[in-house]
């Protein structure tokens, strides 16, 4: 069986800034208006649910939160130096940001391209849930805007 949480209807959806470094056009600060998704297959459970929707939307919520209007920055990044005080510095391809540090969050990816930032939100939201047995696999889209989303899937419970 399967479902689907579509964020574009249930709210689940953050505005967040950020660059690629080396990329022609998106090399410059920029931002998204996100919108995310949730695809899970798994057999019904004793109560006659994969698995409850409130509780799911609820976890993705929480995830989204932390990533709503902030400036997201690779911590992993090989081409961008970050030095955290009270004040964040970003140090990338000849640029120096300043931003105030509660604008900003540091992610652990190499990159905040869409690809990346679905895997990230998917691996939390397996960690936070703790998917019940019958839940075989979870897949996370994030829109960077309609038409233009990242996938990932993961089995679980294999």
């Amino acid at each position: 069986m399967r479902i689907e949480i579509d964020g574009e209807y249930s709210g689940i959806k953050f505005s967040a800034s950020h660059f690629i470094p080396g990329h022609a056009k998106c090399g410059r600060l920029h931002g998204h208006s996100y919108t995310l998704r949730l695809v899970l297959y798994g057999d019904k459970a004793e109560d006659g649910m994969v698995m409850d929707f409130v509780d799911l939307k609820r976890s993705l919520r929480s995830i989204v939160e932390e990533l709503d209007h902030r400036i997201l920055l690779p911590g992993r990044s090989r081409e961008i130096a970050i030095k955290k005080g009270r004040e964040v510095e970003v140090l990338v391809g000849g640029k120096r940001y300043v931003l105030p540090q509660e604008d900003v969050t540091i992610l652990d990816v190499s990159q905040t391209s869409a690809e990346e930032l679905a895997e990230l939100i998917l691996g939390r939201l397996i960690r936070e849930l703790d998917p019940p047995a019958n839940v075989k696999i979870i897949e996370v889209g994030l829109d960077e805007e309609r038409g233009q989303t990242a996938w990932v899937k993961r089995e679980v419970n294999d």
